[in-house]
């Protein structure tokens, strides 16, 4: 059976690290040429966060076995994926620092992320952010558009109304 392959574009953004936070992803097949763009986003997270939703959100919405090509500005998220996971679970699900061990940080995450990940053949090309990459930058303006949703709107206090002067004497 023929793998289906698509071309896959991710980005993350977040107003704030922490904060309101958007990801989005857009699909290509590679076969049919069509595309689906997925958004989403949370009142408080990380970029990091963001960007490795983007990449679940996608994964998830592939059929089975499928091939993924990743397009990714996110350095965190390609490294991650290509190299580090296989360490973090092999020690455990936990990180070097100094001279002790800490957990991984997103965990849910990036575990959710291994197991989509073991569902597809998937490779990774990282782009530079804003250097006029057609997909990444829609998926940034996506992302950001999304973060945008969740931020507080700012309240202005309101003026206590006056009755209107009259020249009457």
């Amino acid at each position: 059976m023929k793998k289906s392959i698509y071309e896959v574009f991710t980005d993350g953004a977040c107003s704030g690290n922490p904060g309101p936070g958007g990801w989005a992803c857009v699909i290509r097949d590679f076969g049919s040429g069509e595309e689906t763009e997925l958004v989403g986003g949370w009142a408080e997270t990380t970029n990091n966060q963001m960007e490795l939703q983007a990449l679940i959100a996608a994964l998830t919405w592939l059929p089975p076995r499928s091939h993924a090509r990743v397009t990714t500005d996110s350095v965190y998220v390609a490294k991650g994926c290509q190299e580090w996971i296989k360490t973090w679970k092999a020690n455990g699900w936990r990180r070097k620092e100094g001279k002790g061990w800490k957990p991984v940080k997103n965990l849910a995450l990036w575990q959710q992320l291994d197991e989509l990940l073991s569902a597809h053949e998937v490779t990774f090309s990282l782009v530079r952010g804003h250097s006029g990459h057609k997909e990444n930058e829609r998926c940034d303006f996506l992302a950001t558009r999304q973060a945008a949703q969740y931020r507080p709107v700012e309240s202005t206090p309101k003026r206590r109304s006056r009755p209107p002067k009259t020249n009457s004497p």
